[in-house]
């Protein structure tokens, strides 16, 4: 317990003692949970002032732009590391020792195949379907298949359907987009790496099976790890919410899918792409810099600036090296696309009216551009989203489950009509 009281007053009544809780670092706790008791709750719209869990898993300061997973810096997992060992970290706790590693990615490349039935799965959704609406509704399927591991109490089988999950998304975003062109579903292939193996199978045929390129797997592979934890964002607060219910993992999963489908949320890296196709031409850029800085305007620069982040977003700093290498092993850098967006970028660093109101570029806005140039529609942009963020739902749905937790039931503020008689 804390010792450490605050006092709530409410109308001059006897006051309140609420326990103040720290953690091992960012902002003080107030515990408000023994508010109900006295008749009154807390109004938090969006929840951006309550903790509705601990956790030990990310931990973000967005005035500072720390970005923490396990207490590693994104800087330097993204230097030093690779997605999947990120996700055994996120999931286990600890970084892996080279067998634990050996294992982990074994037990990963033989759970990346999906059963055929999975494919025909697919003939029951239009070619024009978002690929969003199928990977939704996919991952929720899988319960039906892996339905013999499934009791969520049981500690190995939760570790199972991670790894299942882990393993088989990048598998179902490729069929996505596979099944949306209308060409076959390429298998996984064991000699390949994950992100290799999801370049190979979006991109592949039986006909032609193309050399990934290393750079090409790398970008992926760091859009992935910068991608796959972001603490208590809305699509994870999804998934845990509905864990909290006892719902099965592919079905948490896919309501995360869900609340990452929105535009506010997963979606803004295709905004991104879409304001370039706005703007056009090199020549435009001035005028939509006067319209962003027009307050009457509604045009705003997408993949600029972060809700949470206060200061540079750290991914963004990694991401952008990588963009550079991406453009330049592509011959993209003269592509009239990307001169809009490196000279917008250019404006965004220098020009003081960004500066003050710290509106750097974000990793959206960086990670739009590299999956363009590597030919990706932006209707796949937020699939690949998700494929990334998989290990962060599944670590925080393992995490509460691993604890004791209640089934979450927000209050509300009642605003509509008091008890009224029908009329007769």
């Amino acid at each position: 317990m804390s010792d450490t009281k605050a006092q709530l007053t409410i109308n001059g009544k006897d006051p309140i003692d609420l326990p103040v809780y720290q953690g091992t670092t960012g902002p003080d706790v107030i515990d408000v949970r023994s508010l109900v008791s006295k008749g009154v709750f807390t109004y938090d719209p969006g929840f951006v002032s309550t903790a509705a869990c601990d956790s030990q898993i990310t931990y973000i300061d967005g005035n500072a732009g720390i970005l923490l997973h396990r207490g590693y810096p994104i800087e330097q997992l993204a230097e030093n590391s690779d997605f999947l060992e990120v996700c055994y970290l996120l999931l286990n706790g600890e970084l892996p020792n080279p067998d634990e590693r050996n294992i982990f990615e074994n037990e990963i490349r033989y759970h990346t195949m999906v059963d055929q039935q999975i494919h025909e799965f697919f003939k029951g959704f239009p070619r024009t379907a978002h690929p969003m609406a199928m990977l939704c509704g996919i991952v929720g399927a899988l319960s039906a298949f892996y339905h013999d591991t499934l009791e969520i109490d049981n500690h190995e089988h939760r570790i199972r359907a991670a790894i299942r999950i882990i393993a088989k998304m990048p598998t179902l975003a490729a069929m996505c987009y596979k099944h949306g062109i209308g060409q076959p579903f390429m298998y996984p292939q064991n000699n390949m790496s994950l992100s290799e193996n999801f370049i190979h199978m979006l991109f592949g045929t039986p006909c032609d099976r193309p050399k990934v390129s290393p750079t090409i797997a790398k970008a992926m592979d760091t859009l992935f790890l910068l991608h796959a934890d972001h603490e208590q964002n809305a699509s994870t607060s999804t998934v845990r919410l509905a864990g909290s219910t006892g719902s099965n993992p592919y079905a948490c999963v896919a309501s995360g899918i869900a609340a990452l489908w929105g535009p506010a949320h997963g979606g803004a890296n295709e905004a991104v792409l879409d304001m370039l196709y706005e703007i056009g031409d090199e020549s435009r850029i001035e005028e939509f810099i006067l319209k962003a800085k027009d307050k009457d305007d509604p045009f705003r620069l997408m993949g600029f600036g972060h809700r949470v982040y206060k200061n540079y977003d750290p991914r963004a700093t990694v991401i952008r090296g990588i963009c550079n290498q991406v453009l330049e092993e592509l011959g993209a850098e003269n592509d009239p696309l990307f001169k809009i967006a490196l000279k917008l970028e250019k404006i965004a660093l220098e020009d003081e009216y960004f500066i003050e109101r710290k509106l750097f570029p974000n990793v959206d806005f960086y990670s739009g551009i590299i999956l363009k140039a590597i030919g990706i529609p932006t209707s796949l942009f937020t699939v690949i989203f998700a494929t990334g963020r998989t290990p962060g739902w599944i670590a925080h749905w393992h995490e509460m489950l691993s604890e004791s937790y209640r089934i979450g039931r927000p209050r509300q503020l009642y605003q509509g009509s008091t008890k009224r008689d029908y009329p007769r």
